[in-house]
């Protein structure tokens, strides 16, 4: 496990003994000397993570042109302005340039964002140099520093501890621990690997929440736990499903362009319509079913979803993400500020008759920090923030107000325990808070039912054995017992206890959790629950939102590092709950599930979540997360809640709807004309179309296909996650392809046989029947229902009123006969065209059903993953 390796490089000095650790760092309880310091900093360099460098306005410019859709655009271009069609190059020209600055512009914006997560807030750090304390920056730290925590402090370098007291540190960022851990400075077994472990040591990067402590800087920068993981996001990160489907399907479609090219060509050749006047149409051919639209309606598409998604609190950082967030099937997340608010809740105090007591409460506010300082807010650890900002606190603090602060006796790890000395207006009472055993030690009483009585061996054991039970369903448990000060004792101690009850402290589920998951559920999203918490924490947390199955199983990082390959696959494809994972076994799930044919969002913000981050099809990270985490992350969320991912995920299969509506849109038609005129070459003397005229298609017939991004999607298509398959794809083009053709024939036919049309009087026909069959099979293709029962967007409908118009109007205006060779067409002719068109639409619509039918038998007996579509 790549978290436990990164441990094992470093000496396992949290097994030493401090005197040993010193020893082996070449320091001193006294600390380094100035010049000490100086000399390691210049060997060893600064305290600080080092990141990929940001890429220059060059490069991510150039990273434009790395796709093979653009610089075939590029050869059209050139292709169209060698034949003389100066117009037609400009405009694909245009198009190139468009997509390839809206793709520059969306990812240059994401360097320089990332840019500014790099600039990480400069942190102070306290040090023991020349004997004596000073503030100094903590990339100033080297290794052998003595440095101190206290209270807030982030912690700034990897250290091993030498002495605390009450030292509390929150470690979420890297475990994904919700609660601090109690830290001391003793040694710890070597064998001991993972974080949460080891007690001694305070990693950088974690927050201290409560107490006091010092200790010696074992490793710095790169060389940290921290730093460890970090190098992982520097791999280069495998091709998301969205880019390796795109690379497959524009694989697919130069060699299906190519191989219709060279035909075209050869059989043009071989029936003596002239090698130049073949090659010029093959060319013209190529170029006019390349889907020059493809790379500026796929640009405009999701720039237009990230806008959407923005307004939902969701930033996109990679714009290709979109797709993969509306097709994931499998959602690993933590629980920790997802399915839980991420912060302390006192649930409730109780006695040792198991019901709720105000006095026990009433004794934990006097028992806290808050009490002390008389100010709100100023409680210092979590426990005692949970204690005050209690709804059943609220009624009491009037009468906390009326009792006076004595005296104190902070918390250490020693004890377990702190306890004040509080005067009330009658008497003066001790009152004790902290771990059970510990309490329970410095007591000889126990109040059951409003009565004293002595605590022998059975009562110590039922009670240990109830708070265990109380663990076991989630719940961290503290302690709570006093006793009433004689006015002879001056200096009291913590003995002759009596034992009240216990308070009750979780971190609570939120209460849109299960709402959440449902909605997520109906959008066909399996959750996986991936954890650093308790496996008894995370089958409470999954009980509460519905996410426990019967017979559902918490498996634990001990048990997945026992595993061989082919047994973990097994288990992370049958489990959905996981705890007390590393960071490496978060990746390693991600990695399982991916290679298993899942599209995998990961949603993370801790530095122990960077590496799934990477691996996961999209990473989703929290604005409140750690910048590493927001680094690693394609999208991130600015509100850490599961309803805000949903309607993400709901935008992202829109925006996947519409591009694929395009796709398949210029396959039926374009790959539908191309099979038309391969075969009218065989028997036609002449070029069915002037390449002017291909280009001019091409390009009106795209214009309606420019407003594809507006329109509304199918409910259906987005209650399921969804993917491109070639194969599917490869049917579809068949399928409507041959059917296109089909009616191109109708229409051929009679013009060559009955009325024996003269070639410019064929050509424009073609034209006309061709231009407006692309336009009016968008509508049926366009929903998987029939297409009265599917609105379009107003501007797709306008634009295709428009192109319409253009078509029909073209061969009686003179522009169109001096600059494309149109001429004017028998009316009999134009009622033809009408009525190949009605057919073709009908067609369509009974085929589209019968094909969509198939698809999903298809789906349904081929795989348990995420289904295929491929309309909506």
């Amino acid at each position: 496990m790549k978290s436990e390796k990164v441990l094992r490089e470093i000496k396992p000095l949290w097994s030493l003994s401090e005197k040993e650790v010193l020893k082996h760092l070449s320091t001193r309880p006294s600390g380094l000397s100035s010049v000490e310091a100086q000399e390691r900093l210049r060997q060893h360099g600064p305290n600080k993570v080092l990141g990929k460098e940001q890429r220059s306005v060059l490069s991510v410019l150039i990273f434009q042109f790395q796709n093979w859709l653009i610089i075939t655009l590029l050869l059209a271009t050139a292709i169209s302005y060698l034949l003389g069609e100066r117009l037609d190059a400009a405009v694909i020209f245009s198009l190139v340039i468009l997509s390839v600055f809206l793709g520059f512009f969306q990812e240059y914006r994401a360097e320089k964002a990332l840019a500014k997560l790099k600039k990480y807030i400069t942190h102070k750090a306290h040090a023991l140099r020349d004997g004596r304390w000073i503030r100094l920056n903590s990339q100033d730290l080297v290794g052998g520093d003595i440095v101190s925590l206290q209270l807030g402090n982030r912690v700034p370098a990897d250290i091993r501890l030498l002495s605390c007291n009450g030292l509390m540190i929150d470690e979420a960022v890297l475990t994904g621990e919700s609660f601090p851990v109690l830290k001391k400075s003793g040694s710890v077994s070597k064998e001991y690997t993972q974080p949460q472990k080891l007690s001694n040591m305070a990693f950088m990067g974690t927050f201290v929440s409560a107490g006091i402590g010092q200790g010696v800087v074992t490793a710095i920068g790169d060389q940290t736990f921290l730093g460890k993981t970090v190098k992982i996001l520097e791999e280069k990160a495998p091709p998301s499903d969205f880019q390796k489907e795109t690379r497959k399907f524009s694989a697919f479609l130069f060699r299906v362009t190519l191989i219709m090219a060279l035909f075209v060509f050869s059989s043009n050749a071989i029936l003596g319509k002239g090698i130049l006047t073949s090659l010029l149409f093959a060319l013209a051919l190529a170029v006019g079913i390349t889907p020059e639209l493809l790379p500026v309606i796929t640009t405009v598409t999701l720039s237009q979803g990230a806008l959407r998604m923005a307004k939902r609190k969701v930033v996109v950082k990679r714009l290709i993400s979109i797709e993969d967030l509306g097709n994931i099937d499998t959602l690993c997340t933590d629980k920790t500020g997802v399915l839980t608010e991420g912060i302390f809740s006192l649930v409730d105090s109780l006695d040792l008759d198991g019901k709720s007591n105000q006095e026990i409460l009433l004794d934990a506010l006097l028992c806290s920090s808050w009490f002390e300082d008389r100010v709100r807010g100023a409680a210092s650890s979590p426990i005692d923030i949970a204690i005050w900002e209690s709804r059943k606190a609220t009624k009491l603090k009037e009468k906390v107000r009326e009792c006076h602060f004595v005296a104190r006796n902070e918390f250490d790890s020693v004890r377990k325990r702190n306890s004040v000395v509080v005067r009330s207006k009658e008497d003066t009472w001790m009152i004790v808070k902290g771990a059970t055993e510990s309490v329970l030690d410095a007591s000889t009483q126990v109040m059951r039912k409003g009565r004293r009585v002595r605590i022998d061996n059975f009562t110590r054991e039922s009670i240990l054995h109830e708070v265990r039970k109380m663990e076991e369903s989630g719940y961290r448990v503290m302690a709570l017992a006093k006793r009433k000060l004689q006015p002879a004792e001056s200096t009291p101690q913590e003995e002759n206890l009596i034992f009240e009850g216990y308070l009750l402290f979780s971190d609570p589920v939120k209460k849109t959790a299960m709402e959440s998951l449902q909605f997520l559920e109906r959008l066909g999203v399996g959750i996986k629950v991936i954890s650093g918490d308790s496996p008894t924490v995370v089958k409470k947390v999954a009980k509460e939102t519905g996410l426990l199955a019967s017979g559902s199983e918490v498996i634990t990082g001990d048990i997945l590092a026992k595993l061989k390959r082919g047994e973990f696959e097994e288990v992370v494809k049958r489990y959905n709950l996981f705890g007390r994972v590393t960071p490496d076994q978060k990746h390693q799930i991600v990695v399982s599930l991916t290679k298993e044919g899942h599209i995998v969002g990961f949603l993370g913000d801790g530095v122990n979540d960077a590496p799934a981050l990477k691996a996961a099809d999209v990473g989703i990270a929290v604005d409140t997360g750690t910048e590493i985490a927001k680094e690693a992350a394609d999208i991130v969320l600015l509100k850490k809640d599961l309803t805000v991912l949903a309607k993400g995920i709901e935008t992202g299969r829109k925006t996947f709807g519409n591009i694929t509506k395009y796709i398949l849109n210029t396959i039926s038609a374009n790959y539908g004309n191309m099979f038309t005129v391969m075969l009218s070459s065989l028997f036609l003397r002449f070029i069915p179309l002037l390449p002017s005229q291909i280009l001019l298609n091409n390009f009106i017939s795209d214009i309606p296909l420019l407003t594809i991004v507006t329109d509304n999607v199918d409910r259906g298509f987005i209650r399921k996650p969804g993917r491109w398959d070639i194969q599917m794809i490869a049917r579809f083009m068949v399928y409507f392809g041959l059917l296109s053709s089909f009616f191109d024939l109708s229409l051929i036919l009679p013009l060559l046989v009955l009325w024996k049309l003269d070639p410019s009087v064929f050509r424009t026909a073609w034209f006309v029947e061709s231009a407006l069959s692309e336009m009016i099979v968008t509508f049926a293709i366009r929903t998987r229902l029939p297409f009265y029962r599917s609105a379009p967007s107003r501007w797709l409908l306008a634009a295709s009123v428009f192109s319409s118009l253009a078509v029909v109007g073209l061969p009686f205006l003179k522009i169109g006969h001096s600059l494309f060779a149109f001429t004017l067409l028998p009316p009999l002719v134009w009622v033809w065209i009408v009525c190949v068109l009605t057919s073709y639409f009908g067609a369509i619509e009974f085929v589209k059903k019968r094909f969509f039918a198939e698809s999903e038998v298809q789906v349904r007996g081929s795989s348990p993953r995420s289904p295929t579509i491929i309309s909506n």
